[in-house]
């Protein structure tokens, strides 16, 4: 059987989704029977499967994520934006904590925008895609992508919302590039 604290914890859980209402004295009614639509607003390991689908929207949405890190950019961004690239540099060969360091550097900036809707969706895919990340360190390796991150870096520091935007697009458009040409050259 269930517990009534597991069921009274999956009730709350559901109102607070929007799933449930409940009314004191009356009970407990279900708001919308779609459930399939309702619990379809969080991104899943099936939606980040098509590497280039991740890489599109990364590509549309992080250069701004990054216009604004650079106009809100603070010294504590600042600091964490150099220890990620600290830990790229001297972890080449280890694509486990080099691919950590890289989505921690993607993170950081999207946290910097104080936008929780940016926040959200971006971290959601980076965690749901970080696996998949070493895909795009096959062309050029390790130290492409710590000259692409630098130049991300260095636009930031100079809080220059146009240069990091920019230099967020080039280096997406790169993994964009690599990953397209990495399939389509598969056979």
């Amino acid at each position: 059987g269930v517990s009534r604290a597991s069921i009274r914890a999956a009730t709350q859980q559901l109102i607070g989704m929007g799933i449930l209402a409940s009314y004191q004295g009356k009970g407990t009614f279900l708001l919308d029977s779609r459930l399939d639509d309702a619990t379809r607003t969080q991104i899943t390991a099936q939606d980040c499967k098509d590497a280039l689908m991740v890489l599109e929207f990364r590509r549309i949405v992080e250069p701004e994520a990054c216009c604004l890190a650079a106009m809100y950019a603070d010294d504590a961004l600042l600091q964490q934006l150099e220890a990620h690239l600290e830990t790229m540099r001297s972890h080449v060969k280890d694509l486990d904590i080099f691919t950590a360091a890289d989505a921690g550097f993607h993170q950081a900036i999207c946290d910097a925008t104080r936008n929780p809707l940016l926040i959200q969706s971006v971290n959601s895919v980076l965690q749901e895609t970080f696996r998949n990340q070493r895909t795009t360190y096959v062309i050029g390796g390790p130290s492409k992508a710590i000259a692409f991150h630098e130049s991300i870096y260095e636009a930031i520091r100079a809080r220059d919302p146009a240069a990091a935007k920019r230099a967020m697009e080039i280096n997406l458009q790169s993994s964009l590039d690599d990953l397209t040409w990495l399939t389509e050259n598969a056979n």
